[in-house]
């Protein structure tokens, strides 16, 4: 299984909006597809449709109780898409994992021993805390939403610096499969200077798929659907297949879903 965390510690950059499209566009395309919400806010819980009172095990139950993934998966509505949902429960997950021997290798423990898909996206926080640790502890690579904005590149610095430490102390093999750029409006001067800025400093490592300011994006989650599903034929819709078949030619050869 190719885990894929989907990390940056600035909130409000699509995080969860590329987390449960991407996850559903590589369903769509016949991968056996796991996403794990990591963020006490659950939001990608409910944007791909699981009610609160339906977490009957979640993320938390993986990190503090040491419950394995299979038992905390639940089917969605997407088929060959799984999740493993958060519940507010995860805000304490931090304090309590503190005086726990391996607390930065808890969800790579249990992913290590779960099987079942082919792929797997965690969907981290906005912040580089102990629950961000763990996922990009537990993930064969990384995936940058970054924001068409002034202060984008100033963030994706820091999150390189967490990135580099992390495979310095923790976990040597973790990659960048890629920077996806989005809320992306070609009406708005700002945002191709940014998108030419942040192509000149990262070069091949940002996507050429870009993800549009798309009114049917925002309203998907609200019917507690991704956009793919809610509208299959809008912009945003379109930019995350393509988005997700450029992954897949970024993804190991040999580690493809047959």
């Amino acid at each position: 299984m190719i885990t894929i965390a989907i990390a940056n510690q600035k909130g409000g950059v699509g995080k969860t909006t590329t987390a449960i499209n991407i996850a559903t566009a590589m369903a769509a395309t016949g991968w056996r597809t796991l996403l794990i919400d990591l963020d006490p806010q659950g939001n990608a819980s409910t944007g791909i449709g699981l009610a609160a009172a339906h977490r009957d095990l979640s993320s938390y139950d993986v990190l503090v109780d040491g419950v394995s993934i299979d038992e905390c998966a639940v089917q969605t509505k997407i088929p060959g898409l799984d999740l493993v949902p958060a519940t507010v429960d995860l805000s304490g997950a931090e304090v309590e994992l503190v005086g726990v021997e391996e607390r930065a290798h808890r969800l790579s423990n249990a992913i290590a021993q779960h099987q079942g898909h082919d792929v797997c996206f965690i969907d981290c926080p906005p912040s580089l805390g102990l629950l961000t640790l763990n996922a990009l502890c537990a993930a064969d690579t990384l995936l940058v939403p970054l924001q068409c904005e002034f202060f984008a590149l100033e963030g994706l610095s820091q999150l390189l610096q967490t990135v580099e430490q992390v495979q310095q102390r923790f976990n040597p093999d973790l990659g960048i499969v890629g920077v996806v750029l989005t809320m992306f409006d070609r009406r708005n001067r700002l945002t191709d200077q940014v998108s030419d800025d942040v192509r000149e400093c990262l070069g091949n490592l940002v996507f050429e798929s870009v993800i549009p300011r798309n009114v049917r994006l925002s309203e998907a989650p609200s019917h507690g659907l991704p956009a793919l599903v809610y509208d299959h034929a809008c912009p945003g819709s379109r930019a995350y297949m393509a988005l997700a078949r450029e992954l897949i030619g970024r993804l190991p050869q040999e580690r493809k879903a047959a």
